[in-house]
């Protein structure tokens, strides 16, 4: 059997996670170092130590401090992009030129909506199988709710909300999950609003310090989502899906009896269960999108982490700040090319001072 061969861009520092670090790629080398049919070729880094130490670990031969280069000499057939995200867009239409066969990207997709389509149209320009990480959707608490959803639990499903700490980062996973949950249906409109007074950073991009949003979805459901340091965590729960007949929670990891629970109206009882011992945030979910990625690529049906799918949730994030750059509900699609929040910034048509420590 013929092997895939993959390639990473940004390998980061060994034990350097967080919002001020990226080692995203040590994950996504696991899911591959588990698939027959995959074979790690090479990796680049700028940084020749952070390299070196990806290839030691994992076998690699081929280690670069230049990616064009990689892509040339190496021809993968398979490239793991784990930068930060104002890279993306450069590095994947570099991807697409070198002619790989796949490409799995970490997320937020990009720091602009522009960037974001030039991504996606360069994928689908080249045939290229796109994907970005949003690996909860491989989590067994939000399959657990997905399939209760199906089963008709709650009857049809009305209005979801969502308690996070910011709407661009985390919540591009949990925005994507929203998605899922209402079966891809894209949105209509969203009207929303930010407070700024202390901006922080995810991965060099600015994120608000509050900020409230309500999105109307093509076939009636609707999404209200909370985000800030001081919001995100009280609601009580993490996720809360609303249906006719009740009501499925998603809860945060420390609560005790249940991760995942649901109501029928007419029982006034929660039944909860523990999703097999599974955490919002593991273990285990990179690895199954990994495969999920690989066995797409060799069927060719559409990913679960398609670029269409991340894309209907980015398009979502970036109307969230457009709405309250306008003061405006947006109706979508949307035609901006910047990033709403970063340009209100440098025109100061806001408050804003970076949070302690942001940098």
């Amino acid at each position: 059997m013929s092997k895939y061969r993959v390639a990473f861009i940004g390998t980061g520092k060994p034990g350097n996670p967080g919002l001020k670090g990226y080692a995203m790629a040590y994950q996504h080398a696991l899911g591959y170092k588990a698939l027959a049919d995959c074979e790690m070729a090479a990796c680049a880094d700028i940084v020749r130590e952070n390299a070196d130490a990806f290839a030691k670990q994992f076998g690699i031969k081929g280690v670069y401090t230049d990616y064009n280069e990689m892509l040339k000499k190496e021809k993968p057939d398979v490239v793991s992009i784990a930068v930060w995200p104002h890279l993306h867009a450069e590095m994947i239409i570099a991807c697409c030129n070198a002619g790989v066969k796949a490409i799995h990207s970490e997320k937020p997709v990009a720091t602009t909506w522009g960037d974001a389509k030039r991504c996606a149209a360069a994928a689908e320009k080249a045939r290229v199988q796109l994907t970005f990480n949003h690996q909860r959707r491989f989590g067994r608490p939000f399959r657990l709710a997905k399939e209760k959803l199906r089963e008709g639990a709650i009857g049809k499903l009305q209005r979801m909300e969502f308690g996070l700490g910011d709407i661009y980062d985390g919540g591009t996973h949990w925005v994507d999950m929203m998605n899922m949950f209402n079966d891809e249906t894209p949105a209509e409109w969203v009207i929303g609003q930010i407070d700024t007074r202390q901006i922080r950073l995810a991965f060099g991009a600015p994120i608000e310090w509050q900020g409230i949003f309500h999105v109307m979805y093509k076939n009636g459901v609707q999404g209200v989502y909370f985000t800030g340091v001081e919001t995100g965590r009280k609601l009580g729960f993490n996720t809360r899906l609303y249906g006719t007949e009740g009501i499925i929670e998603l809860g945060w990891d420390a609560l005790p009896g249940w991760i995942v629970r649901w109501l029928k109206y007419d029982k006034g009882t929660w039944t909860g269960d523990m999703a097999n011992g599974e955490s919002l945030h593991g273990p285990n979910f990179v690895e199954r999108a990994i495969a999920d990625t690989i066995e797409s690529l060799r069927t060719g049906r559409e990913p679960e982490l398609s670029a269409r799918r991340a894309m209907n949730a980015t398009e979502i994030i970036f109307a969230c700040y457009e709405s309250s750059r306008r003061r405006a509900r947006i109706d979508l699609p949307l035609t901006i090319e910047d990033s709403p929040i970063q340009s209100m910034m440098d025109k100061n048509e806001v408050k804003w001072e970076y949070a302690p420590n942001a940098k």
